[in-house]
Parts: structure tokens; sequence; C-alpha cells
């Protein structure tokens, strides 16, 4: 029995994992993850983890892990489609009995529908006679005819009902304006234009598809509804989860991504020639937008706002971007300007010295821990100087150590001997932190991977490598063209990965959302837990689309290395071909 994609998801909605597990595991929370004692087998130190964010789990002792079906599955000792009915049965989902049941992805092309003629409603009111009030402000604000074309910007008329009567015409029902957030309705039961007498912004994917819509208050006409108003979470969007200009962006981001506060500061920017300009939606800067620009480029650079938000702003975004492996460069405008301000003001030259003119984050950090602190006296400088070895103390590099410790003994008069021991002691105090959490690790039971998939011990290399493709692939899908094209199942040296690359791909291709729940039927739970942990791991946090290259060139170059190590029955004819192409697959990767 083959149960549709959008009845699993609505089920896993319905039945969330934290909730159907409180009977049987006692959970508390450690950062964003949940952690407990595992029902599967006997321990005295909780390895058993729950991911929220995707609603899966896995345990580091034992190896067992998946989504709420496959905890179900293994505590009530069901097969797979007993754990859905279960579920289905609980949460009150009828589940098809023939047919395929597509209501949730009908709804989906329906609300890019939707946008997509929403989006073109307020751009040919922008260009008509009738949005000239919003064209003079674009164009007051500096923004070409091409520009404003090109981010496919509006206006939403002074009314309370052009937009709905239009969606009408189209054939558009009220009940799905509303799953789409272009409409809302009032406590009276009417129903009204979400968006009214504002200039438009569409929000666009990666994939070019219109997903949700900023709408900008006229200057001086903000009182009511606030400055900008925001397409709220909907099916097919998540402000948390996207970036204004990341469509355009993407193609230019090679070598760095600028990430700025405001549309308008997008942009101006992009309108001036940087392109690999992104900016937050509505929201303080995320994790998930953070991990999203880490699979596109290797460096960022921070410009907000050199107001007292904007720099609060800037630290918090810096935070998040610690663990993504981004070199992180910090901009400081000048004269209380917003990026957007600045270039029309000072010029592109301008703009891009201040680029080149960016500094690092831990300089940034240090000219930010002054904040608060009133370094006229002793007891100041004391305290600033504390903050900052602290600060310095966490850099691993010797040199970028010694270099700040030397301008900070200058600048303050202290005795370069007294820091350099305050930043040693910090770092053999930060040291023995991270050797406890190491060995912490270590004492904990660790699952042997290799059991689920024995060829690891023939092939270890390659095995990590086709580890770190499969959970590049389960983390980023939109990567999946890529990897087809240079790397086939067969290609793959370990029976098991090969298996789960096989299906990954397919999944993918066929246009199905490879989450855990896809594996379920096809695999035994010890391979669904295998899965469930390199969905999770950090393999394609960093770098992600280069470490999926550089991890597919080592699969094959080890193929070829098999191959040549079956050449012992070859002729010497067939043994000199063969080293040839060994020697030419060299080359081109070198």
């Amino acid at each position: 029995m083959a149960i549709p994609e959008e009845i699993i998801n609505e089920i896993k909605y319905r039945n969330d994992i934290e909730t159907v597990m409180a009977p049987y595991v006692s959970l508390k929370r450690r950062g964003k993850n949940l952690v407990g004692l595992c029902p599967f087998h006997n321990e005295k130190t909780p390895s058993f983890t729950v991911y929220p964010e995707n609603g899966s789990f896995y345990c580091f002792g034992c190896g067992v892990g998946g989504d709420v079906f496959s905890f179900v599955r293994q505590i009530e000792n069901l097969d797979y489609i007993d754990a859905v009915k279960l579920l289905a049965e609980r949460s009150g989902v009828t589940l098809p009995q023939d047919g395929y049941d597509d209501s949730m992805q009908k709804l989906k092309n329906t609300i890019y529908e939707i946008n997509r003629e929403t989006a073109k409603f307020y751009h040919t009111y922008l260009m008509s006679s009738a949005g000239k009030w919003a064209l003079d402000y674009y164009i007051q604000r500096g923004l070409s005819l091409s520009t404003i074309k090109h981010f496919g910007l509006g206006a939403a008329p002074d009314s309370w009902d052009s937009l709905i009567n239009h969606l009408k015409g189209k054939g558009y029902s009220i009940a799905d304006m509303l799953q789409a957030n272009v409409i809302s309705k009032s406590q009276r039961g009417s129903y009204f234009d979400r968006f009214r007498k504002r200039i438009m912004f569409p929000i666009i994917n990666i994939r070019g598809k219109v997903i949700g819509f900023s709408g900008r208050a006229m200057p001086g006409e903000d009182k009511m509804g606030g400055k900008y108003v925001n397409t709220a979470d909907t099916p097919i969007y998540k402000k948390s989860e996207n970036l204004f200009g990341m469509n355009f962006a993407k193609n230019h981001c090679d070598k760095q991504i600028i990430l700025v506060e405001g549309n308008m500061d997008v942009i101006s920017l992009h309108q001036a020639g940087f392109e690999n300009t992104v900016a937050a939606l509505g929201t303080s800067f995320t994790a998930e937008q953070a991990k999203l620009i880490s699979r596109y480029t290797k460096e960022i650079i921070l410009i907000m706002d050199s107001d007292a938000a904007g720099q609060k702003a800037a630290r918090r975004a810096s935070e998040i971007l610690q663990s993504t492996g981004l070199e992180i460069r910090i901009v400081l405008l000048p004269d209380g300007k917003d990026p957007d301000e600045y270039i029309k003001k000072n010029g592109s030259a301008r703009f891009k010295a201040l680029l080149e003119g960016a500094v690092s984050e831990i300089e940034y950090r240090l000219l930010s821990a002054i904040e608060g602190i009133d370094i006229s006296n002793d007891d100041g400088k004391l305290q600033y100087l504390g903050r900052a070895a602290q600060i310095i103390a966490e850099s691993a590099d010797i040199i970028t150590r010694d270099l700040y410790i030397g301008r900070l003994c200058e600048k303050y008069g202290v005795s370069r001997t007294a820091l350099t021991d305050k930043v040693n002691e910090l770092r053999k105090h930060n040291q023995r932190r991270q050797e406890k959490r190491q060995f912490d690790e270590v004492i904990h039971p660790k699952f042997d991977r290799g059991d689920v998939n024995p060829d690891k011990r023939l092939y270890p290399a390659a095995a990590a490598a086709e580890e770190t493709v499969i959970a590049i692939l389960l983390q980023h899908p939109d990567f999946c063209e890529t990897a087809i094209k240079q790397l086939k199942p067969d290609d793959m040296l370990t029976s098991t990965n090969r298996r789960i690359y096989k299906a990954l791909c397919e999944c993918i291709s066929s246009g199905r959302s490879p989450d855990i729940s896809y594996f379920g039927e096809g695999f035994n739970s010890e391979e669904v837990g295998y899965i469930t942990y390199l969905a999770n791991s950090e393999k394609g946090d960093k770098n992600a689309l280069i470490v999926l290259k550089d991890s597919i060139k080592l699969i094959l170059d080890e193929g070829v290395i098999k191959k040549s190590a079956d050449t012992k029955d070859m002729s010497v004819d067939d043994w000199a071909e063969n080293l040839k192409k060994i020697i030419d697959t060299k080359k081109k990767g070198k």
C-alpha cells in the first residue's frame, strides 16, 4: 500500500514527535534539540536526541533513529504501514482506500499561481496612470525602470477589494486567497486585501517562484499597520528560511555575499553592480538563513545600519554565523547612513572601498566590547581589557592573538606580558572545557555505522565521501541535479550507500521531498536510523556545493583505484589501457 506523500505529511503535522514520545521518554531541552534516556537500550547517560526542526530522532548509543512513524514502529513493534495507520487514526486522518490524494500539492501549486498573478497585478498597477504615486516614489529613490522590472516591483492600490475582485475573475476562491495570505478576514466575517496603498516587493525563492510579499507604507502613512506588512508563513513560505534577493545573488556570490537589513538596500546595491547582496525578511537573521548563505559562498560581509539597533543586529548575525565556517567581515557605515543612502550620496567606487576595508569579525567584536564601559578611568579600562582578553583567547590563530594583544597594550599602556598571560589563562580554561566535552563524548557508547554499511571496512575513504554526498542531498535536495550528472548510483563503492543514493535520487527527481518518511518502507530500521543520522549531521553545513563536488571526485577516484586492483587476469594490452585511463583521470582532477 503506497500512501501519498501529502497524506504522510498531514499525519506527521498532526502528530508532533515530542507529544507522541512523551509517554515513553522524558526529554529535556539542550539548545535547539531535546535529549533523554533511550527507550530502546539501557543507558545511564542520555544519548537519545530529538530534532524538533525536522521531526526526527537519533540515538548515538544504539543507532536507532527515524521520524515519528519510525518511533511508533519500534516502540509498538509494528510494521511501517501499521504505524502509519495507528497515527492516522489517533489524529483523525482518513487514509485513501485507492487512488492518489494530492490535495496538499494542489494547494501549493494554487498558491504559487495566486502569488504569480498577484505580483503581475501589482506591477501592472504600478505602471498604469493610477499607480503614478508609487512609480514616482521608486524613481525618487533612484531606481531605474529596468531595475523596477528586474525585481518585479509593484504597488497595491488604495482599495479594500481590488485584488480580491481581480483574483476572483481569474477563477481563484476566497479560501485559496486566504491560504496564500494575500487577503485577510475581518472580525465581522468580511474579506479585504491584505496590502493597501503600499509599494510592493515580491519575495522570490531560489527557483524563481514568487512565494510571498513585503509591502512598505509610503512615508508618513505608516501609522496604520506599521511601516512594513509581510506575508505570514504559508504552505510554501517561511520567512526564517528565505532571503530577499537570493534568487539573483546566488549567481554572483562565488567570492562573497553581502548581508544588509532592508529590501531597498538590496535593490540599490544590485543596481549599483553589487549583485551579491541579500537581506533577511521581516525578521532577525536566523540560523536557517545562515545555512542557506553558507551553501553558496565562502565569505559574508555584514552591513547593518550604524544606529544601535543595526549594531545589535550585526552582533547577533555574527554570533549565528560562527558555526557556518564562513569568513565573516563587517562594514561600519559612517554618518549614520544605511547602504541605500550611502551609495546614493557617495557612489559605487566609495562603497567598494568600504567593502575592501571591512574589518574582521574579531576586530568588530573588540570595537563593540567597549559599549557601556567608561574607559576614562582605570576600572573601566580593566573591565574592557577583561572582555577583550576573552575575545582574543577564542581565536585559534597565534598570529591573530599576538597582533591584537600588541594593539591593545600599545593603546591602553598595559604590559604585554600581563595581557598575554591573561589570554593564555583563558585559553587553558576554554581548552579544559573543550576536553571535558570531548571526554564526555568518548565515554558515551557509540553506534558503529559500519554494522549498517559493512562495505565501509573495505573502502573507508570512499564510504565517508558517500556519506557526505547523501547527507548534503538530504539537507539540500536542489543539488541533486548536479550530483546525478557526475555520480551514478553504480559509482558508489558500498552497497548500502548505493541503495540509499539511488532511492534518494529517484525521490528528488520525482519532485518529492526527501524526508525520513520516504525511506520507511524500503529500508529496515537500522538503515533508517543511519539515514536519520546523516540527515542531521553537519556534513552539509559548510560550503555544501564545494564539499559535494570534492566528495564526488574522491568517490570516482577511489572507483578507478578499485578497478585497477582487479587487473591480475588482464592481458598486457588491457592492463596498459586501464593504466592509461587511471592516469587520464588523475590529470583531469588536477
